[in-house]
């Protein structure tokens, strides 16, 4: 098996063919860091992990889909707090100032992704605090995205569907939980909190399960803690 030939199963949407590609994959040493990342989006962070020596950020976040946190910050020890990095700190923390350099630091960076992610996670652990306080910190990352033009992180929506139900929007919360679940990948995060939003709790651990994702990765997963 080939690297392209699983980039082509997954543009084309054969997703059964490009798990299956890639789990047979020996990427070369040149093609490690790509098969990484590709690992990482088809929701194999086990493989990601084990691929992405020397790219620090991208091992964190496989690692971090694991559960691995003691691991990321391992990984992450020597590396300058620009906003990825500090969004990665902070989600294995749980750490709300951390979580807060991060917005501030690619609100200066004008890293657009990064404050998409450091807006969610603030979402996340503002929540215990009351629905309106996270609704305020995710609307900077819906702004962002309008800003750009471009279509809603499928993870912040499904945060803000999950804000929305506890602020009394039922109807609205199903709705944003149903663009998440659209726009969101097979074994996602994204996808796992989305299916839980909309009252699928079993087929949430059945994608969670698949993608090999930690209950401890977000919050607001059943059980979850940080």
């Amino acid at each position: 098996m080939n690297l392209e030939l699983v980039r082509t199963l997954q543009a084309s949407g054969d997703d059964a063919g490009a798990l299956a590609a890639l789990d047979a994959l020996t990427p070369s040493p040149t093609e490690r860091t790509q098969a990484a990342a590709l690992a990482l989006l088809l929701g194999r962070p086990r493989l990601s992990a084990a691929w992405a020596d020397g790219e620090p950020l991208l091992h964190a976040a496989a690692l971090l889909r694991l559960g691995e946190r003691a691991e990321v910050l391992r990984v992450l020890a020597g590396e300058r707090d620009s906003a990825r990095v500090l969004v990665l700190r902070a989600r294995a923390t749980g750490d709300m100032q951390v979580a807060e350099q991060a917005r501030a630091h690619a609100r200066r960076e004008g890293d657009s992704p990064a404050l998409i992610a450091a807006a969610a996670h603030l979402g996340e652990l503002l929540l215990p605090h009351g629905p309106y306080p996270a609704l305020r910190a995710l609307a900077e990352g819906l702004k962002v995205s309008e800003m750009q033009r471009e279509h809603t992180d499928p993870y912040l929506l499904a945060v803000l569907s999950v804000v929305q139900a506890q602020a009394g929007g039922s109807g609205k919360a199903g709705r944003t939980a149903g663009k998440a679940l659209e726009r969101s990948v097979p074994r996602s995060p994204a996808r796992v909190l989305a299916l839980h939003a909309l009252g699928q709790a079993g087929e949430a651990e059945r994608e969670r399960a698949a993608g090999d994702l930690h209950r401890t990765f977000s919050l607001l997963y059943p059980g979850g803690q940080v």
